[in-house]
């Protein structure tokens, strides 16, 4: 009686000969989904991955930041809007290398991929003669004994230089967007749509590798001949005909002729089966709701809330652009405001098109207001 060793082996030294033939039965091994990769959330990877990638990230960056410095900040003294003030000359003229317009430009789009921009004032001899955008990777809070910022630490080429806050004028003015879990630093909607951008990068990415591959998901040849398996130089020479003659873009199309029990099966999802394209708008319309942008401006398709662009772009006035403008001007004012005689700074809407019929409804109302008078009527639309 063969024992257990004889019959794992598959007989003993009397046994009869067994003839094995090949079935064409296929092997085929499943794996499961890995991790998804996501890129840091620092700075540098967002920017690089989102504003300098992605279309979509970059025209809603340039959309906020070019449509937002229309409107221009104006000096108001005793309740007066005035054209020939210091204040008004140094918004106009910052400094030596930017316009009032490109500075402030920077300051909206900074606060779009960082959630923070900063400002550094030049005195000389006490007063403001200058104003300069610094780059928010390059600074850092110095928080004092009672966790309030006492200075800032500006790093660039190697070098640190401290500017300090215990001045009459501060020397830095840090504008940060709320963030609910950090006591000095803002939150980008850059940030927040991380997750969003991954997948309309990945989407790309896969993309281009799909038609770099002869616009062909990925698959297997399956050799099923009853009489037994490849060579390894027939294997080899497979192989080479298929990277030469099937793969790239350039060979797309180009019909391949299976013979011998070779058989092409698909193993992965075509662009159809994962819905592709939708998956790709609804990472775009994340995206652009992350940043307060209507998708319809954008040319995403999918979006049905506004009827018209009109309408959707007054919404981007209303609901990004406005609170944006008037949040910068304010913190400019209250900065600035001391060295200036108590002059503060105020947008002016009255010349933004898309607010045409706002100001149009508005000035209806309050002409329409018989219980007021000129000077009070005056008063209320600001002049």
């Amino acid at each position: 009686m063969p024992n257990w060793i004889s019959r794992l082996l598959g007989g003993g030294v009397n046994a009869p000969a067994e003839t094995k033939t090949f079935s064409g039965h296929t092997v085929m091994s499943l794996s499961q989904l890995g991790a998804p990769n996501w890129s840091n959330r620092g700075f540098a990877s967002l920017v690089n991955q989102g504003f300098a990638r992605n279309p979509v990230v970059y025209r809603c960056v340039r959309l906020i930041a070019e449509t937002a410095n229309r409107v221009p900040l104006v000096v108001v003294e005793n309740g007066r809007k005035v054209d020939e003030h210091p204040l008004a000359s140094l918004l106009g003229r910052p400094n030596g290398r930017q316009s009032g317009g490109e500075m402030l430009e920077a300051v909206y789009a900074y606060l779009q991929t960082a959630g923070n921009a900063y400002l550094q004032a030049g005195l000389v001899e006490g007063e403001v003669k200058a104003l300069f955008c610094l780059r928010p990777d390059r600074m850092k809070v110095v928080a004092g004994a009672d966790g309030w910022p006492v200075a800032y630490d500006y790093t660039a080429a190697g070098r640190t230089m401290r500017l300090p806050q215990d001045g009459a004028l501060p020397s830095v003015l840090h504008m940060a967007l709320f963030h609910p879990m950090d006591d000095h630093y803002g939150m980008a909607p850059l940030e927040a749509a991380q997750t969003s951008l991954d997948i309309h990068n990945a989407a790309g990415e896969w993309n281009k590798a799909l038609l770099d591959n002869a616009a062909r998901p990925s698959g297997a040849l399956v050799y099923s001949a009853a009489g037994g398996s490849l060579t390894e130089d027939q294997f080899e020479r497979l192989k080479t005909e298929l990277e030469q003659n099937f793969a790239g873009a350039g060979n797309a199309g180009r019909p391949m002729l299976l013979e011998g029990g070779l058989d092409w099966k698909t193993i992965a999802l075509t662009p159809r089966d994962m819905d592709f394209i939708e998956a790709k708008h609804a990472a775009a319309r994340d995206i652009a709701l992350a940043f307060g942008v209507p998708p319809m401006l954008l040319g995403i398709p999918g979006d049905n809330t506004y009827a018209n662009l009109a309408e959707a772009n007054r919404a981007l006035w209303r609901q990004t652009l406005i609170p944006l403008v008037v949040r910068v001007a304010d913190e400019l004012s209250n900065w600035l405001s001391p060295a200036f005689g108590g002059a503060v700074i105020e947008p002016d809407f009255d010349g933004v098109e898309a607010l045409a019929e706002d100001r149009a409804a508005l000035w209806s109302r309050v002409c329409g207001a018989e219980f007021l008078s000129d000077a009070e009527k005056r008063a209320m639309l600001g002049i």
